[in-house]
Order: structure tokens, then sequence, then C-alpha cells
């Protein structure tokens, strides 16, 4: 057996289970420490992007939107998918600050970085900070955008619901958390070009 923290958990083969439009299972059979072997079933997802959008006024823009898995509406970061393998994400996230909720900023910074849930898939969704604020046209471009709730919350309200189990999305959580500790605490953001390691590349590499 190896020292602890020096085992290599090699894939030994891989089983496609299923391919979606947004995500794909797959089952890997893995070298554990000791001789062993262990099935790890993977979701793999797209990047994705959210946004605390932070005006003036320290008040931060929420959406309340229905998610089907958890069968309610619940408030959110605005956010979306990396929507192809080399995308910048920083466009990505200024593009879905416009599609849903009609602003641009003028300076734009890193928060944080969190992997969704990384004890079965590889979603890493990076958090952006963006201020400078101007409202611009929004397109709707389907059902679920018509839908949306838009709600501007000042800073310290919206890390009041994050505690209070009002907001649960675990990105919008982190996200909110981050900036409170960037305002009051002096903690920089990193650039929007910082390094993403984690950056989910195996289901967009998939053929189309």
């Amino acid at each position: 057996m190896t020292e602890p923290g020096r085992h290599e958990f090699t894939v030994l083969s891989t089983e496609d289970v299923y391919i979606g439009r947004i995500i794909a299972l797959r089952v890997d059979e893995v070298a554990m420490p000791g001789g062993s072997h262990a099935r790890r079933e993977v979701v793999e997802h797209h990047g994705a992007v959210s946004i605390v959008a932070l005006d003036d006024d320290d008040q931060v823009t929420l959406i309340h939107q229905y998610r089907h898995p958890l069968g309610r509406r619940i408030w959110e970061l605005p956010a979306g998918l990396i929507d192809h393998l080399g995308e910048d994400p920083l466009e990505s996230a200024k593009r879905e600050l416009v599609e849903e909720v009609g602003l641009a900023a003028e300076h734009w910074s890193v928060l944080v970085d969190v992997a969704a849930s990384p004890g079965f898939t590889d979603e890493v969704i990076r958090v952006f900070l963006a201020t400078g604020l101007t409202v611009v046209d929004r397109e709707l471009l389907g059902d679920e955008e018509a839908d949306l709730v838009v709600r501007k919350v000042p800073l310290a309200e919206a890390v009041r619901m994050a505690l209070a189990g009002e907001i649960v999305n675990g990105a919008s959580v982190s996200g909110i958390l981050a900036a409170q500790a960037v305002r009051t605490s002096g903690a920089a953001p990193r650039p929007t070009d910082a390094p993403w390691e984690d950056l989910p590349t195996r289901f967009p590499s998939r053929p189309s």
C-alpha cells in the first residue's frame, strides 16, 4: 500500500451510461489503495458562471427561478452555462447578465470557483463580481426567462437570506458571502483571466 496522499487513482475502464443535452453519465472503474477496484459514477457537465451584480448602493440582483429537481422556485444569482469548449467564461457571464436581468457591467473580477458536488459531478461554477452597472435591453429567449422574477436587495440582506436558508443554491451562497468578504475585510478578488484548473472540458469535448 502506498503512503497516504500518494496513491494514483488510475481509471482502468470507463463506460458511458447516458449522454444528454447538458449532461452525460459515465461509470469509471478506478484503482483504489490496497489493490482493490471501485466503480465511480460521474455526471459530466458544462462549466457554468454566476454573477454577483453589485450596484453603487451595495444592492445585489437576485432572480427567483423554478428549479425542477427541487420542485420549487428558489432565489439565485444570475447564472448560465458556458456554451461551448473554448468560450471565454467572462463572455459567458456578460451574456447571462444581459439575458437574465438586463444589465451590463463596466468592471469585472473573479470571486470564487465552486465545485457543485465533487463526489459525483465535475460541474464547477465560476462566480464573478460585476460593478459599474447600467441597464440594457433584455431579450427573452425562452419560457424560463419569461418567468424569472428579478429583485434587487441590499448585500447585507442577501447575506442574511443565505445564512437563514432562504438562498440554497451553492454558487449563490458562496458568491454572496465572498462579495461580503471583499466589501468588509479587504479581501481581494482575482482578475477575470485567473487560471481555472477545474473548468469542465470532458462533456463539451464530446461530439455533438
